[in-house]
């Protein structure tokens, strides 16, 4: 039998862990200067090898900026099939990456490859955060009002396009929201001040990280189903039943948590559809919602508020 030593010491110098399933660690570097550093890489959503590494890049720097960070650096991560695929379709991965992190003013310093049967791709991203506001997942309070800044569905779509079902229009803005950047929802919310708390939507689905947020904050979250935005398609291929299995385990898993009001149809399974490169969520008190808003507005970033928090036993209640 294999005994496991146990390791209790843990470095005061970690502000954060993995204790509470936050999206990045932190480490303190000064009283005024903190690192935030997050890794994350997938096989291919989509067929074109250009924008799949614009999405990689996307997916892997959205946990720097759910955390109130800003990103510096990057190493990428690589696993190709030597003898199938060809060098143009991997230097084309390589320079969609390239291309958002250059929009992003983060420097790719270096990485890794391996040969493998199966594409994957994605970064290791370092970033800075001041030690005093660092945003957390579990911090949601009472009386807080809920926010996303991206539609979700791309769970189904990009099954759909795995299957060559999805059509032109529904594959494109899935893959446009993907590979968009979560920079600017980041700066928009900083501009008003630091959320109450935060994350972003990504393989757990909406539903998987609000339960994470209700059940670290104690709290009830009440979400409103007709609020949540969509991408364009999305509603379609969920009444059809596309889903992937990662969406169905995550319904599976948040499903007793979640009480709901009038059943259980499309819409409300496509709420723990899981997604890639999904938008901020976050809550913040109700004497600042306006400020969000227009500063959001101000800038031309999306948002959508989508629900409540209240006391109550930690749960998601879904009308």
């Amino acid at each position: 039998m294999l005994t496991v030593p146990q390791v209790a010491w843990r470095d005061p110098r970690v502000l954060v862990g993995n204790e509470t399933h936050d999206d990045a660690g932190v480490f303190r570097l000064s009283e005024t200067l903190a690192l935030v550093q997050t890794v994350d890489f997938f096989t291919p959503v989509v067929d074109d090898p250009y924008q799949f590494g614009q999405i990689a890049a996307a997916n892997a720097l959205s946990d720097i900026y759910a955390m109130g960070g800003t990103p510096l650096t990057a190493l990428n991560l690589l696993a190709t099939p030597a003898d199938a695929l060809s060098p143009d379709v991997v230097a084309a991965m390589l320079a969609g990456g390239q291309e958002v992190m250059r929009e992003a003013e983060t420097s790719v310093i270096g990485g890794h490859s391996i040969d493998d049967p199966e594409p994957k791709m994605g970064y290791a991203v370092t970033g800075v955060v001041h030690p005093e506001h660092i945003w957390r997942n579990h911090t949601a309070r009472a009386g807080d009002r809920v926010f996303v800044t991206k539609p979700i569905g791309t769970g189904v779509v990009v099954k759909a396009i795995k299957d060559g079902v999805a059509d032109e229009a529904t594959a494109a803005a899935a893959a446009t929201m993907m590979r968009t950047l979560n920079r600017a929802a980041k700066e928009a919310l900083a501009a008003v001040g630091d959320p109450t708390a935060c994350t972003d939507v990504t393989g757990f689905g909406l539903l998987g990280h609000l339960w994470e947020m209700a059940s670290g904050s104690g709290v009830r979250i009440r979400l409103r189903a007709h609020d949540v935005p969509l991408l364009p398609g999305a509603l379609a291929l969920a009444e059809a039943g596309r889903f992937p299995r990662g969406s169905q385990r995550n319904w599976e898993y948040v499903s007793p948590h979640v009480t709901v009001t009038g059943g259980v149809g499309a819409r409300e399974r496509l709420f723990a559809d899981a997604v890639t490169s999904g938008g901020l969520l976050f809550t913040m008190s109700p004497d600042r919602v306006r400020a969000v808003r227009d500063s959001f507005r101000s800038r031309g970033v999306p948002l959508w508020e989508i629900g409540d928090v209240v006391d109550g036993p930690a749960g998601i209640e879904l009308a």
